[in-house]
């Protein structure tokens, strides 16, 4: 058994969980050391020092690190080394901030100031003994982005340490708690009696693109088709004035509008919901979708980012469209089929990302880097 810490500079929703699921479902001792998740940009610059500072303070003696991506690696080692010199250290890219799409009203970006959080996940991977991936999505687009990324720089771009980092790299999917939705299981009408039900289960932000969800929607909905939408997941903006727009526009067919109160409420929405159209900008993973898919909420998904994994290739023409009139045609059918789509059963794609299945996996693969496994050995293990 392995004593494992994992240290997390934004401990907060979709982190958390994973963080929190990989202790309970793993067969090592796994610790947690981090902090509110909050200032996320003020995590990236200063995390790591309160972190350092806890971890001298405390008595874990860890045989390896699992970091995520909001970690200033480089800081956290320096500040570190009498205890984790010879600590091996993987880190876990839940996103990157080299093609994570930024708001175009923060204030980084209208100064041209934004690269900084960009190299803190550069130089974090090139210090790490190993670097994860939750997509061989994310993977890809983040070693794609690093050479013009480092081109930027005047001289010295060391763009030879990409290929460094990309030989140390590899993809671990993310670990989900799907077998906590089972208890709240209701079963759908098989039939056209009950008007369909859409269903958005992401957070209301820019970068999941609602603007394009809704506008679908509104089309569908001039043109005399019937259905009902529950609008649920975290909402982090003071003004998300798409939804409420769309709250008003669409009237009663709005069933469900806002953050659900509970885990059971969450859950039975998603259970309740026949289709789900997604059109977000960016996912590197996606596990609100992973979560409606497992309850059987039918998707309908963008040909790009990291969707493609989730669906086997000879299925994809079922689930996948191609333009946004390709998804308001696609949505349109889906309803008026609506019977077919509730005898199909989705569930099983989202089965292999369970954490009593993922667990073991991640396990087998820290003992691997424990033992300073090559990076060949820990792509063995990819499911």
């Amino acid at each position: 058994m392995l004593n494992i810490l994992i240290i997390e500079p934004y401990l907060t929703g979709s982190h958390a969980t994973w963080a929190k699921g990989y202790q309970k479902f793993s067969a090592h001792k796994v610790e947690i050391l981090g902090l509110q998740g909050r200032y996320w940009k003020w995590r990236m610059h200063g995390g790591a020092v309160t972190l350092a500072k806890k971890f001298m303070e405390g008595d874990c003696k860890p045989d390896l690190i699992l970091a995520t991506d909001m970690l200033d690696v480089t800081t956290f080692l320096s500040l570190t080394r009498k205890r984790t010199n010879h600590v091996p250290l993987a880190l876990y890219f839940h996103e990157n901030q080299l093609t994570y799409p930024w708001s175009p009203h923060d204030r980084d970006i209208i100064h041209k100031r934004d690269r900084h959080y960009g190299f803190i996940n550069y130089s974090s991977a090139l210090a790490a003994n190993t670097v994860l991936f939750n997509s061989d999505y994310h993977k890809e687009s983040f070693l794609s982005e690093l050479v013009p990324f480092l081109k930027h720089f005047p001289d010295y771009n060391e763009l030879e340490t990409v290929e460094e980092i990309r030989k140390k790299s590899s993809v671990l999917h993310l670990g989900l708690d799907l077998s906590s939705l089972d208890r709240y299981r209701i079963r759908k009408d098989s039939g056209n009696e009950k008007t369909p039900l859409i269903l958005w289960n992401h957070r209301w932000e820019y970068d999941k693109n609602p603007i394009g969800f809704f506008n679908a929607l509104y089309l569908l909905a001039d043109n005399g088709v019937d259905f009902q939408l529950a609008i649920v997941g975290e909402n982090f903006r003071k003004r998300p004035g798409e939804f409420k727009a769309a709250k008003e526009r669409l009237g009663r067919r709005v069933v469900q509008y806002g953050y659900a109160k509970s885990f059971e409420e969450y859950a039975s929405w998603l259970w309740k919901s026949d289709i789900m159209p997604v059109t977000s900008n960016q996912d590197f993973f996606g596990g609100s979708v992973i979560e409606g898919i497992y309850c059987n909420s039918y998707p309908l998904l963008p040909k790009r980012l990291a969707y493609p994994e989730h669906i086997p290739q000879k299925r994809h023409s079922d689930f996948f469209y191609d333009d946004f009139n390709h998804l308001v045609t696609g949505l349109e059918w889906l309803i008026k089929n609506i019977a077919h789509v509730r005898r199909q059963n989705v569930a099983g794609f989202a089965e292999n990302y369970k954490w009593e299945k993922m667990a073991p996996l991640y396990d087998e693969t820290f003992d691997l880097i424990s033992k300073e496994s090559t990076p060949k050995d820990v792509a063995l293990l990819e499911p």
